[in-house]
């Protein structure tokens, strides 16, 4: 996948208590044995801007390009980067609906995360949220701290 840049696996996940209400997101970053976990939240916003605040967080941490594998259990997140966000950039951040166009929903984050991809070459895959994987107990926690915190702001 990388030819010469860095291997890096972006494990994410993002939580919202109400839809909206008090959020946060969790992201592992995995390099070799190498691993860091990154954690933050929002007192007001909604599970996906959650979601795509994990891997746009995740992916700004990285100090160099690199070859990432995402992986979210966000359908939102998998959707928009596989299949969306190319047409979304090209049409003015908006997309077709019923034969009328209408703006992308949360599209400053979409850009943000458009703008990592200038970065580095993204593979996204959606996976399962399964409690006893590793990754998403270390995920769920992270999240929910940071949820917790923000909701008691």
């Amino acid at each position: 996948m990388s030819g010469s840049n860095p291997e890096v696996e972006l494990f994410t996940d993002g939580a919202c208590s109400g839809n909206p209400g008090p959020g946060g997101w969790g992201a592992i970053l995995r390099m070799g044995e190498k691993e860091r976990e990154l954690s933050g939240g929002d007192p007001a916003t909604t599970n996906n801007r959650m979601e795509l605040m994990a891997a746009i967080m995740g992916l700004e941490s990285l100090k160099r390009p690199c070859a990432v594998r995402l992986f979210t259990d966000s359908t939102y997140v998998s959707r928009g980067l596989n299949y969306g966000l190319a047409e979304w950039r090209d049409n003015n951040w908006q997309w077709e609906r019923h034969g009328s166009m209408v703006p992308v929903k949360n599209s400053d984050l979409w850009k943000r995360l458009d703008r990592t991809l200038q970065i580095h070459q993204v593979e996204c895959r959606l996976r399962k949220s399964e409690p006893d994987c590793n990754e998403n107990s270390s995920l769920a926690r992270g999240s929910s701290a940071s949820q917790r915190q923000e909701a008691a702001a």
